[in-house]
């Protein structure tokens, strides 16, 4: 987690493990010094941390699971193909129409709706690339490319969930 390589680590079927592991590492220090939650939430990979945590699931029954996930995450969407994009400063419903318009090169959707003027989209590289210069021209305060090796959250992915359905059913 912490020597990389950063290329390596940046592969999801490398990073979801990382995560829930330092995720899990934090909250052992807490519980060792006695501060447990009332409840546990997560969102994403933080989904399975808050199921260990709330002893829902195994931590040695979690790890290969969301291995499972990153590998039929990045089968779904090879390397290079898929990507995500932060725009801010932005209406929700300008950023829809921006997916839509973008859309002519590619899948692009909104992903995560964070907050007012926060919001995150997915989809293949040229058409997340062309909402970011679209969103750009309308004025966005930021619109980058996030680091991250798959277009999380989007129907690209759907071929992983029907793969990750199956192991949870397990």
């Amino acid at each position: 987690c912490f020597n990389g390589p950063d290329e390596k680590l940046q592969e999801t079927i490398n990073t979801q493990p990382a995560i829930l592991t330092h995720s899990i590492a934090c909250f052992s220090i807490l519980k060792d010094k006695g501060i447990m939650p009332d409840i546990v939430a997560g969102l994403s990979i933080g989904e399975y941390s808050a199921l260990v945590a709330a002893e829902s699931i195994e931590f040695n029954q979690a790890v290969p699971l969301v291995q499972k996930r990153g590998k039929y995450m990045q089968e779904a969407v090879p390397l290079g193909e898929g990507t995500m994009a932060a725009i801010l400063g932005l209406e929700r419903e300008e950023v829809l129409q921006i997916c839509d318009i973008a859309s002519e090169e590619g899948i692009v959707q909104a992903a995560n709706f964070n907050c007012p003027g926060q919001i995150v989209l997915a989809g293949e590289v040229k058409a997340v690339k062309k909402a970011i210069e679209l969103a750009k021209a309308r004025g966005a305060k930021k619109a980058v490319i996030l680091a991250v090796s798959a277009p999380f959250h989007c129907s690209l992915l759907k071929p992983a969930a029907d793969k990750l359905a199956n192991e949870l059913d397990k």
